[in-house]
């Protein structure tokens, strides 16, 4: 073979080669087709949140603004939540009068944000069919320098009320994101079932049992009582930061003395000094009776959800109502 045929043969092979390399270079250089964009949801507190969490599964970006911990009562929008909610394409809230919502439902604060109240369109009890209703702050004479003015706000802890308000998040979802609304609406019914699991529970367990008084730390349980026949006797009125007065304490121990309670339930965000009292009292002992209005740093580590809490309400309560 010549010399110039030679060199010929290698330099084709050489630009072969460099253009198979260059072929394959363009190849893996392809960038990934980018993931669709999630629905960025905010959610004012712990049940929003948790709700949101089930019917959104992982087609949302979910960010929740009262910290684990936190008294929702309490619970004010710092500036940097202001700038997450208006971020997001929607907020949703619990509503019925259970946030303080002057600072955020506003054009400036909200933005392009849409405010989605889960509650609404949901007959709310009046304070005469209430239970409680004598034990409200303004009649039981209770010192709440941050007193609400309307009824209990808790209809979450009434299963079927609940999954009004996961419905109602499946459909703030699919408006919102239409190209996946089939997805949010079968979650939204998986959830729902298993709402009705639980209130099945509820029912077989407390029907027929001898007691229908809990004693309560404050005044959160109307909806839960209504639902399954008890009837609430809150120390406090409807914020738990109330201030019973002596009058009302007195009240309370001469109820549980005349009634022969064997518990008094606290909860887990706020003191439990006066139920100790009262326990202390009238030698009652104290169990959990959880509002489900936030989660503890611990329950969070825990993965204790609404579900679990629930469950657990009704081990306490089933416990309470057979003495």
């Amino acid at each position: 073979m010549n010399k110039p045929f030679k060199y010929l043969l290698l330099a084709g092979a050489l630009v072969a080669t460099l253009l198979l390399a260059a072929g394959c270079g363009a190849k893996t250089s392809t960038p990934a087709p980018a993931a669709p964009a999630k629905l960025k949801i905010v959610a004012s507190v712990y049940p929003v949140y948790e709700f949101a969490r089930q019917v959104g599964g992982d087609k949302i970006d979910l960010t929740q603004l009262v910290p684990a911990g936190a008294e929702p009562h309490d619970w004010e929008p710092t500036a940097k939540e202001i700038v997450a909610i208006r971020a997001a394409r929607i907020f949703l809230y619990h509503g019925a009068g259970f946030e303080a919502l002057d600072k955020i439902l506003t054009p400036e604060t909200l933005g392009t944000a849409k405010a989605v109240a889960v509650s609404q369109g949901i007959p709310l009890l009046k304070p005469e069919d209430d239970d409680h209703a004598h034990d409200h702050d303004h009649s039981s004479g209770a010192k709440n320098a941050k007193g609400h003015d309307h009824g209990d706000s808790h209809l979450w802890l009434d299963p079927l009320l609940a999954q009004k308000e996961v419905a109602a998040i499946a459909d703030a979802f699919a408006a919102a994101d239409p190209q996946n609304a089939d997805y949010y609406r079968q979650n939204a019914a998986k959830y729902i079932n298993e709402l009705a699991a639980l209130d099945k529970e509820y029912q077989a367990a407390l029907a027929g049992l001898p007691r229908r008084e809990i004693v309560t730390s404050h005044a959160a349980f109307g909806y839960l009582a209504a639902r399954y026949g008890l009837k609430q006797l809150p120390i406090m009125g409807l914020s738990p930061d109330s201030e019973p007065t002596p009058e009302k304490m007195a009240s309370v121990v001469r109820f549980c003395r005349e009634h022969n309670v064997k518990y008094i339930f606290f909860e887990t965000l706020v003191s439990s000094k006066l139920a100790e009292t009262i326990a202390h009292e009238t030698g009652a002992s104290l169990l959990v009776l959880n509002p489900v209005e936030n989660l503890t740093p611990e329950e969070t580590q825990q993965g204790k959800n609404y579900l679990g809490i629930m469950r657990d309400n009704l081990a306490n309560l089933k416990k309470a109502l057979a003495q």
